[in-house]
C-alpha cells in the first residue's frame, strides 16, 4: 500500500534552481557515502552512491527530510512513502522502518538535508503559527509527504551556507531552522505535523510511549503501563498506536528487538544465542522463526549473506 499527501510529479522550475544549489551544499559536506553531522545539534546530511535491491532496516527518528538528489521510499507496517526533491517527508515519531534509495549514482548520488524535530521547539513554535488554536485534524499518522516548499529550501540553503562561518552558524542557523519550522507549519500539512508538539494529541502520547519502548525494548512489556504513560485508555491507545506507527505495541517492540539483534550480530560479532537472549526473547526458536519471517532467512544465513556483501563492497 502506497500512502503519499503529495504526487508532484517533478519539481517546478523555481524549486529546481533552489534544489540545484542545495545539492551542491550537501555534496560539500557529505564527501563520500554516509549520515554528517554539521556545526549545530540535529542537522544532518546524507549521501548515498548506490540503489540496493533489498529494503534496508533501521530506527528512524522524528524529523523532517528534504532531498535534494535522487529518490528513496521506507516502508512503515505495511505503508510505503515516497520522496524525493519534488516531496519533502516528516517522521513525526520514532520508528522501525524498512527503507530503499530509488534513485542514486555515482555520478548522481541520493543527497538528502535531515533536520531532527524537537517536540518541545515545535511546541512553541505552535503557539506562534496558530495562536487561535490548531483546526481540528481527523488523522494523526507517523509520516507526511508534502509538495516541496521554494520557501523551505531558500531557507535550508542559508542555514546550510551558515556552515561555512562559525560564529554566524550558532547564532544564526538556530533562527533558520526556527524559520524552517514555521513554514512547514504554515504548509497544507502542518496542521498535522504540529500534533509533534502538542500534550493533548495523539501523536504526542504515542511519542512518549515509543521512547519508553525505545528505551527498554529487552524488558517485559505491560500495554496497561503504556497506555498510562500516554495518558489514554488501553483501548484508545491502541487505536492511536496503531494509526501512528502502523504497528501494534507489540509488533512495535519485536521490530525493534530484531533489528537490534541483527545489529549486535553484524558489528559485535555475537551469536545468534547470545543476541536473542540480550535483547529480550525467551525462546530461541521462537527468535529464530520470527527473525525468519521479518527479514527472510535465518539468523546465520542472513548475517553471512550481509557480510559477504560488505566484504564485497569494500573490495569494489
Amino acid at each position: 500500500m502506497k500512502a503519499s499527501d503529495d504526487r508532484s510529479p517533478a519539481p517546478s522550475a523555481v524549486v529546481e534552481q533552489y534544489v540545484v544549489r542545495l545539492a551542491s551544499l550537501i555534496k560539500a559536506y557529505a564527501p563520500h557515502d554516509g549520515c554528517f553531522d554539521l556545526r549545530i545539534p540535529g542537522v544532518h546530511v546524507i549521501r548515498r552512491s548506490r540503489t540496493y535491491a533489498e529494503l534496508v532496516h533501521g530506527l528512524q527518528q522524528s524529523a523532517l527530510c528534504i532531498v535534494a538528489q535522487g529518490a528513496k521510499s521506507v516502508m512503515v507496517g505495511r505503508d510505503v512513502y515516497e520522496y524525493d526533491a519534488s516531496r519533502m517527508i516528516v517522521f513525526s515519531v520514532d520508528m522501525p522502518v524498512a527503507s530503499q534509495v530509488t534513485r542514486a549514482s555515482f555520478s548522481e548520488p541520493f543527497l538528502c538535508l535531515r533536520l531532527d524535530l524537537d517536540p518541545q521547539e515545535v511546541a512553541k513554535l505552535v503557539l506562534k503559527v496558530y495562536p487561535r488554536g490548531l483546526p481540528p485534524v481527523h488523522e494523526s499518522r507517523g509520516v507526511y509527504v508534502g509538495q516541496a516548499d521554494v520557501n523551505i529550501f531558500n531557507a535550508a540553503i542559508r542555514m546550510v551556507e551558515l556552515m561555512a562561518q562559525p560564529g554566524d552558524a550558532e547564532l544564526l542557523a538556530p533562527l533558520v531552522v526556527d524559520e524552517i519550522l514555521i513554514r512547514l507549519l504554515r504548509s497544507p500539512i502542518g496542521v498535522r505535523v504540529a500534533q509533534v508538539g502538542l500534550a493533548d494529541s495523539g501523536v504526542y502520547g504515542v511519542a512518549k510511549a515509543v521512547s519508553w519502548l525505545r528505551a527498554n525494548f529487552s524488558q517485559p512489556m505491560k500495554v496497561e503501563g503504556l497506555a498510562k504513560l500516554a495518558n489514554m485508555s488501553v483501548s484508545s491507545f491502541h487505536q492511536h498506536f496503531k494509526i501512528v506507527t502502523s504497528m501494534s505495541p507489540l509488533q512495535y517492540q519485536k521490530v525493534l528487538r530484531l533489528q537490534e539483534a541483527r545489529r549486535l550480530m553484524m558489528s559485535s560479532m555475537m551469536d545468534a544465542g547470545t543476541a536473542n537472549r540480550h535483547v529480550g526473547y525467551v525462546s530461541a526458536s521462537q527468535f529464530s522463526r520470527e527473525y525468519g519471517r521479518f527479514f527472510g532467512s535465518t539468523p546465520t544465513k542472513d548475517i553471512a549473506r550481509l557480510r559477504e556483501q560488505v566484504g564485497a563492497a569494500a573490495g569494489e
